[in-house]
């Protein structure tokens, strides 16, 4: 499937062709913070079905495996864009929130469960709103 998308602002944009049977949601403490919400969703690109328009910052942060990942954002609107090795990365796990056409990438699996809050599993019995009513 052929996707594109971008930062908040626009400064950082990308397109990619991604398998949609791979969209996952990682549940682990760090996409928790680093995401400041309780998940983060993302979708595996290969390096050469990858293209990237203007240069995001990277942050990298060691994983409980202790592998170091780079983790891509905007320098001016701080939007999440991708995770990936933190040299020669040759998969970027882009963030579902950045493509436009999300509402195509329906999560297929998700991992560190363990770590999951445990409300995540409830949310559609909490009272919905069309927008913000507070």
């Amino acid at each position: 499937m052929r996707i594109d998308g971008a930062c908040h602002c626009g400064r950082i944009s990308y397109e990619a062709d991604v398998d949609p049977e791979k969209v996952g949601v990682c549940h682990c403490t760090d996409c928790q913070t680093l995401s400041g919400s309780a998940f983060t969703a993302f979708v595996p690109v290969p390096k050469d079905a990858f293209r990237l328009r203007g240069q995001p910052k990277i942050y990298v942060k060691t994983a409980e495996s202790g592998n170091r990942r780079a983790q891509a954002f905007c320098p001016d609107c701080g939007t999440r864009l991708y995770a990936s090795a933190e040299k020669d990365p040759q998969v970027f796990n882009l963030r579902i929130g950045t493509v436009r056409q999300r509402a195509a990438l329906a999560p297929k699996s998700q991992v560190w469960c363990r770590s999951a809050l445990p409300w995540v599993k409830d949310l559609a019995d909490i009272q919905q709103h069309p927008k913000q009513s507070m």
